[in-house]
C-alpha cells in the first residue's frame, strides 16, 4: 500500500499532525502578553503562581491552540492551494476531526477560563468568540485585510495582557495598563498583515482580501510597518509623560532597531516578510515587557 493510500484510509488523526494543527510556535505571543499583564499589574505573584501558570496555559496552548485548529479547519480549501502538506488537506487529520478538535478545545478553554474567576472567564469567552468570528462563516472576518488582522492583534496581545492584570488584581486593571495593552494590540495588526504574505496566492484565488492582496506586497508592507510603529511611538510619549524616561528611551531604542529591520524588508517585501516576523517581532515584544515593567504601580 502506498503512502497516499495509507493517508486516505486513515480513520484517526496522526499524533504529530494533531500537534502541528494547534501550532505551538504561535502560542508564545499571547503567553508573553499574559505575563506582561501580570508584571504591569504591580501585584506580587507570590502565593498566586497557580493563577499565573494557569493563565499562561490558557492563553497559549488552550485558547491560541484552539484558534489555530479552528482556522485550519475553516481554511482547509485555501490550505489545499497554499500549503497542501498541512495536517487537514494532507489527510493526516482525516474527515471532520479538525472540526471536532477545535470544538473540544473551545469547551476546554471555557472550563479552564472558569478557574480564573469572572475576569478570566469573561476574557476567555471573548477569546473563543473572536477565534470563531475570525475564521468561520458567515462572519469570517479573515476576509477583510483590516478587520481580520485587527481582531487577531487585539486577541493575541490586548486581551491576554488585560486578563493577566485583571486576574492578579482581582479587578479591573489601572488605566495605564489598559491603554498600553490596547496600543500594543493595535500595533499587532501590522504583524498579522505581514503574516498574510505567505498565503498571498491562495487568498487571491479564494476571495480573502488581505492587505497583501488588495494593496500589493510593497504597499501592504509599508502600511503594516506604519501600523506597528505608530502605537510604539505613542507608548514612548506616554512613558515620558508618566515620569518613566529611562523606560521610554528603552522602548525607543528597540523601535529604532525595528526601523532598520523594516528598511531591509522593504527591499523585497514578499521574500523578507517571514524574516521580519522573526526579527522585528522579537524587538516588538521586548518593548512590551519594558513597558510592562515601567507602568507597575501607575494608577
Amino acid at each position: 500500500m502506498s503512502v497516499s493510500q495509507v493517508i486516505q484510509s486513515r480513520r484517526f488523526p496522526e499524533p504529530a499532525a494533531a500537534l502541528r494543527l494547534i501550532k505551538p510556535i504561535t502560542w508564545f505571543p499571547p503567553m508573553w502578553a499574559y505575563l506582561c499583564g501580570v508584571v504591569s499589574s504591580g501585584v506580587s505573584p507570590s502565593g498566586q503562581w497557580g493563577l499565573v501558570f494557569l493563565g499562561v496555559l490558557l492563553a497559549g496552548p488552550v485558547v491560541c491552540g484552539m484558534s489555530q485548529a479552528a482556522n485550519d479547519w475553516c481554511d482547509r480549501h485555501v490550505d489545499a492551494i497554499n500549503e497542501p502538506d498541512r495536517p487537514i488537506p494532507s489527510g493526516r487529520i482525516p474527515g471532520r476531526w479538525g472540526l471536532w478538535i477545535a470544538l473540544a478545545m473551545s469547551v476546554l478553554s471555557l472550563f479552564v477560563g472558569w478557574q480564573l474567576g469572572p475576569w478570566g472567564f469573561g476574557a476567555t469567552v471573548l477569546g473563543v468568540l473572536a477565534a470563531w468570528a475570525y475564521s468561520a462563516e458567515p462572519v469570517r472576518l479573515k476576509r477583510s485585510g483590516w478587520w481580520g488582522p485587527g481582531l487577531v492583534g487585539l486577541s493575541y496581545e490586548t486581551l491576554p495582557w488585560f486578563t493577566g492584570a485583571a486576574v492578579l488584581s482581582a479587578g479591573a486593571p489601572a488605566l495605564p495598563v489598559v491603554v498600553v495593552a490596547l496600543l500594543y494590540g493595535i500595533g499587532a495588526h501590522g504583524i498579522m498583515t505581514l503574516n498574510d504574505f505567505k498565503a498571498l496566492e491562495g487568498d487571491r484565488q479564494t476571495g480573502v482580501n488581505s492587505l497583501p492582496v488588495t494593496l500589493g506586497p510593497d504597499r501592504a508592507a509599508r502600511v503594516a510597518c506604519a501600523v506597528m510603529a505608530a502605537p510604539q511611538l505613542v507608548v514612548v510619549a506616554l512613558l515620558f509623560a508618566w515620569g518613566r524616561p529611562l523606560y521610554a528611551i528603552g522602548v525607543a531604542l528597540v523601535l529604532l532597531v525595528q526601523f532598520w529591520a523594516m528598511t531591509v524588508m522593504f527591499r523585497d517585501p514578499k521574500g523578507k516578510a517571514p524574516w521580519y516576523n522573526g526579527t522585528g517581532v522579537l524587538l516588538y515584544i521586548i518593548g512590551m515587557m519594558i513597558t510592562a515593567v515601567a507602568i507597575r504601580g501607575l494608577t
